[in-house]
């Protein structure tokens, strides 16, 4: 999600980035106060929010906050796809033993 107009592009590059590692990826560049925009996506249970703002381009890292409303913080954006990757296995295994 993009917090204004001029964090779009950085929006879309992030989202380009997480697609070409192989993870489904929607974006949110409407220009909405970024509130409603996390309010929307916690009721439709968006595993992982990934805010782009001003701090987020300086340091070419994203905000993430989880579906519960728990805030995670900045990241390097490969760190946060390395911990979706291992989201991934561990669900995959856990699948598995069932």
């Amino acid at each position: 999600m993009s917090i204004t107009d001029r964090h779009r592009e950085y929006a879309a590059s992030v989202t380009k980035s997480l697609q070409n590692q192989g993870f489904r990826v929607r974006s949110d560049l409407r220009n909405e106060k970024i509130g409603l925009k996390i309010r929307e996506q916690t009721l439709q249970r968006v595993p992982y929010m990934l805010i782009c703002g001003d701090r987020e381009i300086e340091n070419a890292s994203v905000a993430v906050r989880t579906r519960n409303g728990k805030d995670l913080g900045a990241m390097a954006l490969e760190g946060f796809a390395e911990r979706l990757r291992a989201d991934v296995a561990r669900r995959g295994r856990h699948q598995q033993e069932e």
